[in-house]
């Protein structure tokens, strides 16, 4: 009679902090689907662990650094980007990539992002985009859909959000492409890509946040929100970037796909000599 083999490690245990396990994350939360699939294109990458550096700011998926078993820094709201600009030029051969939330780096740190894409900083940028400040409330954020209601928004949200696509384009990013949780593969491909490709590379992820903006669109799991995207996501084919702009409430298509991948050179620093 066979005996059963009882395998206590897991594939991504030299990538993830398994001792930190179980996280913090809400049931039905996205960040963790998000984070599974960096952790493999790190794996597949063929790099070395100790090539790779990630940044997170402040937020729920700010989290993710800390879980990260690599050189890992969590650092100030709206800063993971002009930090990880730092590393990237004190040591170009690091693969550095941000992983931060819609509110850290596109509110507070707006300003960072495009000006990162428009001297086309070779890093690599995930966003979970969940669509609200989901650890410190359910408020509105700058990427939450027109009229969406959140704890700061009782009566729709009055303000248009960001279109990351046509923003980050427009500000002359190499590379930028939207998934969800549910393209698990399509994400980790792009992933891997975007550690391969010069430039500043973005790379969006719609992730459900049932506890800070579900319950309050009628969106209450994160299975609800994952059949939302199986039924609506389309790959966009010849869409104008600025129709790119995403509304869950609405009965309209959810664009996703590689939008943008072009080669100007990276961002180098010019060494000036010194006036005499």
């Amino acid at each position: 009679m066979a005996t059963a083999v009882v395998v206590d490690t897991h594939p991504l245990d030299g990538v993830i902090r398994a001792e930190r396990m179980p996280h913090i994350w809400c049931p039905g939360c996205g960040i963790g689907i998000g984070m599974r699939c960096y952790a493999q294109a790190i794996l597949e990458s063929g790099y070395p662990l100790d090539q790779h550096v990630v940044v997170s700011g402040i937020g729920c998926s700010g989290r993710v650094a800390g879980y990260m078993n690599i050189d890992s820094y969590h650092t100030t709201h709206g800063r993971a980007i002009p930090f990880a600009i730092g590393l990237k030029l004190a040591n170009p051969k690091l693969i550095v990539t941000v992983f931060s939330g819609d509110g850290d780096l596109a509110a507070i740190g707006g300003n960072h992002l495009i000006h990162a894409a428009r001297r086309n900083v070779d890093i690599t940028v995930i966003c979970t985009n969940n669509f609200n400040y989901g650890m410190t409330g359910g408020q509105a954020g700058p990427t939450t859909p027109f009229g969406a209601f959140t704890t700061t928004s009782p009566y729709g949200n009055p303000e248009l959000p960001f279109n990351f696509a046509n923003l980050l384009a427009a500000a002359g990013a190499n590379f930028v492409s939207r998934w969800t949780t549910m393209h698990v593969r399509q994400t980790r491909d792009d992933i891997l890509y975007a550690f391969n490709k010069p430039g500043f590379c973005f790379i969006e992820v719609l992730a459900p946040c049932p506890i800070g903006f579900g319950k309050s669109n009628q969106i209450p799991d994160g299975l609800q929100e994952m059949e939302l995207y199986r039924e609506r996501c389309l790959l966009a084919d010849g869409i104008p970037m600025d129709e790119l702009g995403i509304d869950l409430r609405e009965d309209q298509p959810i664009y996703v796909g590689r939008f943008l991948d072009r080669d100007p050179p990276p961002y180098k620093p010019v060494n000036v000599e010194p006036s005499q």
